[in-house]
């Protein structure tokens, strides 16, 4: 159900209606928009009595919402919807660039790396401080120490940081060390993270599971919305098939779906999406043409050295090479890369 409030509703009527669906015993979402607030309202397992809320003061209608995630659907928030960060903005109109190492493994080359992106208009660094391997074996990230060489860096050059949360352990020293927490795409169901990140006050990078599918993508995005934090931005990674041409498949078909259901914006990981430095621009050029918000990439100085990811990992001039050209694509499509 959303509640949509008159063009001139008071802040008493707006607080009078959010006092009323508490009454109820469920959960008001405000959404203050450019002419008017809409107030969005979960946790009821069967219909509201529309007829509780309507002839309120201040209240213009009531709207039944159909889909599952409530909150993520473009039935409760019709606008496209902008994530602000310190350092950019995430959302229409742009194509928000995110690049960096798949892991920490010193300071001198995170320094190096968030140095570089500066240089070139890149304002937000990824890099991994734990990360989640297949192998019990591969480097598993520098953790604690790993954090602090990411703040740091950030402190240095100024430039946002993404980094993945992988257990609620770790929850506030990676919201203090970064800008975006990631959620990657082991834990895109892990519902008691998607939980506590739903408290944090940072946006969330949510990765599409590998297996999942759209509608489940977007009840994930709920779970973090419903805690109470809307600023959460899609990831399209690749998801699992029987190809075996390339480490993933970078499904691109899902945005324009992913848009025209859901207001968030959506950005494309094509790193692991193919695995393969090689075609890591190609597949860049195409998640613009297909519609994403941003792009996430690896970027290295040395990726033939990369403690993990080498392999599908861009260098410094290849990455720099790659920002020119989507910067000619995206002019024509009316985004600006940032």
């Amino acid at each position: 159900m959303l509640v949509v409030m008159k063009t001139h509703a008071t802040h008493g009527q707006i607080d009078h209606v959010l006092d009323a669906i508490r009454a109820m015993k469920l959960s008001p979402h405000p959404m203050p928009g450019a002419t008017r607030t809409a107030i969005g309202i979960t946790g009821n397992v069967g219909a509201v009595d529309s007829r509780t809320l309507e002839v309120l003061p201040g209240v213009s209608e009531l709207i039944r919402v159909t889909k599952p995630f409530k909150l993520a659907s473009r039935e409760m928030h019709p606008a496209d919807t902008s994530i602000k960060v310190a350092q950019t903005v995430i959302g229409p109109g742009t194509l928000t660039m995110i690049g960096g190492p798949c892991s920490v493994e010193n300071e001198a080359m995170i320094l190096r790396t968030a140095e570089f992106m500066m240089e070139n208009g890149v304002r937000l660094l990824r890099a991994g401080a734990y990360k989640p391997r297949t192998s019990p074996y591969s480097f598993q990230g520098m953790g604690l120490e790993g954090l602090k060489i990411l703040d740091n860096a950030r402190r240095k050059t100024g430039i946002g940081i993404v980094t993945e949360l992988m257990d609620t352990d770790n929850a506030d020293a990676v919201e203090q060390a970064t800008d975006i927490i990631q959620i990657g795409t082991r834990n895109m169901q892990n519902f008691s993270l998607l939980k506590c990140v739903g408290k944090a006050k940072k946006p969330v990078l949510l990765k599409r599971g590998m297996s999942a599918t759209l509608e489940e993508w977007l009840m994930a995005a709920e779970y973090v919305m419903a805690g109470g934090n809307y600023n959460v931005i899609l990831c399209e990674r690749g998801i699992r098939s029987f190809s075996d041409h390339s480490r993933n498949t970078l499904d691109l078909s899902v945005i324009p779906p992913a848009k025209k259901l859901s207001h968030l914006p959506i950005m494309v990981d094509p790193s692991h999406g193919v695995g393969n430095r090689e075609f890591v621009p190609q597949m860049a050029l195409a998640s613009l043409a297909a519609g994403a918000d941003g792009l996430l990439l690896e970027v290295h100085p040395d990726p033939d050295h990369a403690a993990s990811d080498g392999a599908q990992t861009l260098d410094f001039a290849a990455f720099k090479k790659l920002l020119e050209a989507l910067k000619r694509v995206a002019e024509p499509l009316g985004k600006t890369v940032n």
